[in-house]
């Protein structure tokens, strides 16, 4: 039995029986050292993270579309996914997605299907379709999945939820959430003066084709590579896809913030097509869930270009000038706030909040000994615990997220139906509820996600 099908069958075994680790740190294990095989997709950027969380482990293969970026001493370099996995499927453990929003999906189901656990970054997936394919392909592959949103593995968020589940805050019936971005013509966000970008001559080094993926032919510019394709819905999911899985990280996991009925556009920047607006304002409404009050829940950004801001609760006990960035939580008995990263929970009222450190609730949640996504999910692997923003969570948080997204892409009020998977008051939109895809880039489906 090679490396990849030790730990492939141990943790199918860990998944079903939920008693022993698949293995630990000197014990029997996929090799003599217990360190990981890992690839990277996507070799610069963000992939940083996942290179300084995983560094006792092997990093194998560096795949990236730009050969500047996919060399790494001891690494075998490649510029295509699909012939990284075929060469090396076999020697590799897991996998980390490091590419723009719109590679997401295809690299991280062609690394599920091979059996290899997978790290992918924050927005799992370009569109909503995706992350529900993503969300059964875990369950069928029984694969260790992790969504890269560091405040998931925060104290923070846990300690949230323990407040709010102790009664602190009573019924939870509005929440205003955002961040403050984006910054134009910085290191992530672009704004053109025109679109279509004009077309420029491809850099050598760089693999133009493999980048689009399974996007529509579009000529290269080199706005969108290495980091501002954040800035155009075709690539990126812009300041939504950037930040809702860290700033909603805690009102969707905390409240179970999963199936909104009506997404609206209140307020929009007027933008060039297919380009990222100014600001915006974006409502979803979320109906009663078991015994939660049904809550709306607002998203602001853009606040640095004259957006609409952040209002802090009545009473807020902490400065002239609140954050304009992270969550303020309106409750039926206290406010509360939660900074960008889903962390540092505290009462809005100064005088709430010491009296609730006097009388905290008792730790409900097990706090994450490991520091960050990437090292959370190295040792759930190795040792069967599943990761706090596994898929099943993450392709939830993602799909709130991307139905904010298609409202401040198109403007102008959803209509949602979960269990169908339809925009039922604006039937044309259904067509970005699951993009087509360029031949030669079709993975999922096999998979029936219409419904829960």
């Amino acid at each position: 039995m090679n490396r990849r099908d030790f730990v492939k069958v141990t943790a199918a075994a860990g998944a079903a029986s939920c008693v022993a680790p698949r293995f630990s740190i000197g014990q029997p294990g996929p090799s003599a050292n217990s360190k990981l095989n890992i690839a990277m997709i996507g070799g610069g950027g963000v992939a940083g993270m996942a290179y300084g969380a995983l560094n006792g482990e092997n990093i194998v293969a560096v795949c990236d579309v730009d050969e500047n970026r996919n060399k790494r001493e001891g690494a075998r370099s490649f510029t295509d996914f699909r012939v990284m996995l075929d060469k090396m499927g076999k020697e590799i453990d897991g996998v980390c997605v490091n590419t723009p929003d719109h590679t997401h999906f295809v690299a991280t189901m062609a690394a599920m299907e091979r059996g290899i656990h997978v790290c992918t970054q924050k927005p799992l997936t370009h569109n909503i379709w995706q992350a529900r394919v993503l969300r059964e392909a875990a369950k069928r592959y029984k694969v260790v999945t992790n969504m890269g949103n560091q405040g998931h593995t925060y104290g923070g968020i846990r300690a949230m939820r323990e407040l709010y589940e102790a009664g602190f805050l009573g019924q939870v019936t509005e929440i205003h959430c955002g961040i403050s971005g984006p910054t134009w013509n910085g290191r992530y966000f672009h704004k053109p003066a025109e679109m279509p970008l004009p077309a420029q001559d491809v850099p050598a080094h760089l693999k133009w084709d493999l980048w689009l993926g399974p996007q529509s032919e579009t000529p290269y510019n080199r706005v969108y590579h290495p980091e501002r394709w954040r800035s155009f819905w075709s690539f990126g999911t812009g300041m939504l896809g950037d930040w809702f899985c860290h700033v909603g990280d805690g009102p969707v996991w905390v409240l179970e913030l999963y199936e909104p009925t009506v997404i609206e556009c209140v307020e929009r920047d007027e933008t060039l097509p297919g380009v990222i607006p100014n600001s915006s304002l974006i409502r979803w409404d979320f109906p009663q869930r078991g015994d939660k009050a049904p809550c709306t829940v607002y998203w602001h950004d853009g606040m640095v270009n004259g957006g609409k801001p952040m209002q802090a609760p009545e009473g807020w006990g902490y400065g002239e000038n609140p954050p304009q960035k992270g969550s303020y939580w309106y409750g039926t008995k206290e406010d509360a706030y939660l900074d960008e990263r889903s962390n540092h929970p505290r009462l809005a009222k100064r005088e709430a909040m010491n009296a609730y450190n006097q009388n905290k609730p008792p730790q409900v949640y097990p706090r994450v000994r490991a520091n960050g996504p990437h090292a959370e999910w190295a040792q759930a692997i190795k040792d069967g615990a599943a990761c706090g923003a596994n898929f099943d969570y993450a392709s939830r948080l993602t799909e709130t997220c991307l139905l904010g997204v298609l409202a401040q892409r198109f403007g102008g009020r959803i209509e949602w139906d979960a269990e169908t998977m339809t925009i039922t008051n604006r039937k044309e939109l259904n067509d970005f509820v699951r993009e087509p895809v360029r031949k030669g880039w079709e993975y999922g489906n096999g998979f029936q996600v219409a419904g829960r």
